[in-house]
């Protein structure tokens, strides 16, 4: 099965938050995809981590390291419908990618953002609880 994983997921899954097993157990066995703007927002995560104090460079790179080792298949987005999802929802297009890949491909949306966890229910995309 096809599961769509977003940034929040990933970097609970690389930095060893809580949620970090139960989204390993969640994808074990299934294809997990994404749009390609993940690589970006997960050093955009860092960045924001790196002025809260809590992720050193050096942790970063490890962090990319790992990042590097989780088998994520990029998929592009409709940019048209993205466009469309990010109005409908009132949600960055950078979410939009997000939930127009599981709308495209009939597949639950695995995240740890509560609003583009409600932003999915509300399109009726069907979703991942942690």
């Amino acid at each position: 099965m096809d599961i769509v994983i977003d940034t929040s997921a990933l970097i609970a899954v690389i930095v060893g938050e809580p949620d970090r097993k139960r989204i390993v157990e969640l994808t074990a066995g299934n294809t997990i995809i994404g749009p390609g703007s993940i690589p970006w927002e997960i050093g955009n995560a860092f960045s924001a981590m790196f002025k809260q104090d809590r992720l050193t460079l050096d942790e970063a790179k490890k962090g990319f390291a790992i990042f590097a080792n989780i088998p994520l298949r990029y998929v592009d987005p409709d940019f048209v419908n993205a466009l469309k999802i990010s109005r409908q929802t009132n949600m960055y297009a950078y979410d939009a990618y997000f939930l127009d890949c599981a709308v495209r491909y009939k597949a639950p949306l695995l995240t740890l953002d509560r609003r583009l966890l409600a932003a999915a229910k509300e399109i009726n995309i069907a979703t991942m609880e942690i």
